[in-house]
């Protein structure tokens, strides 16, 4: 019997530019149900880019992306709804809309893809807070909410639909490490409870060492992906002196000797 776990996430020889610019070359990568997946590496190495094309923003310059073997870089606009159907998002910022509350936000995406009546659509709403740690902030505006409230209510809306792949922004950007851990939390939480596939693009130490399974890092000089694996391997192990440095860095800031006068 095979036991290979099944690649939800599918990317093949993918090249993404900006203008004549490329910044990913000959990218492949097998996203497996139930992980989670940080996507890592220094500024400007493509995160934010592999990001944009695994959720349809942008359209790849050569090479496939498929999630649950819909092929979401073909142009067929019915294959690419159908795909959405199976994602949540939550941006970095929370994309929250200022001028509607809470509860409104979350049920957008349940009014447009689904036919539920009113009752069943506020009560499904009130489900997804509380799964958040948000009961009772349905009727408040986002401008009345915290940081990390704001992020928990984009996860909340991220998951009104189910999804099978939840993709998060920098989710912990801009929180205090209390905060930030709360976050990883529910993120864990989350995985253990529905096993929500899950792929996260994070700066954070923490977060990685907390969070993912398994880890790609990109690099901005070779266009794609250095590493990948288990990030606790990779920081004692890898044989590439750069990752090293990477997963390493916070240790080297902590010896780092203040100058004085």
């Amino acid at each position: 019997m095979d036991t290979t776990p099944k690649a939800i996430i599918q990317v093949r020889d993918l090249e993404a530019r900006y203008g004549d610019d490329p910044i990913l070359k000959a990218v492949n990568l097998d996203i497996y149900k139930g992980e989670i997946l940080a996507i890592i590496g220094g500024s400007g190495c493509g995160k934010t880019t592999m990001l944009r094309h695994l959720i349809g923003l942008r359209q790849p310059y050569a090479g496939r992306i498929l999630i649950d073997d819909i092929d979401i870089a073909s142009g067929d606009e019915a294959a690419f709804a159908l795909a959405l159907r199976k994602i949540g998002i939550l941006f970095q910022g929370g994309a929250l809309f200022g001028s509607m509350t809470i509860a409104e936000n979350v049920a957008l995406p349940i009014q447009e893809y689904t036919d539920l009546p009113p009752a069943a659509i506020a009560s499904l709403v009130r489900m997804k807070l509380c799964s958040v740690d948000l009961g009772g902030y349905e009727n408040h505006l986002p401008s009345e909410l915290s940081g990390g409230m704001i992020k928990r209510a984009g996860l909340a809306r991220a998951l009104a639909l189910n999804p099978e792949i939840l993709f998060l922004d920098e989710p912990t950007a801009g929180l205090d490490p209390v905060i930030s851990a709360e976050i990883e939390e529910l993120i864990l939480r989350i995985n253990h409870s529905i096993g929500t596939t899950m792929v996260i693009v994070t700066h954070s130490l923490n977060m990685i060492f907390r969070v993912a399974h398994r880890v790609v890092m990109l690099d901005k000089t070779a266009k794609g992906i250095v590493a990948q694996g288990d990030p606790n391997e990779l920081k004692t192990k890898s044989p590439n002196p750069v990752v090293r440095q990477f997963f390493n860095r916070q240790a080297n800031l902590s010896k780092r000797v203040l100058w004085r006068p």
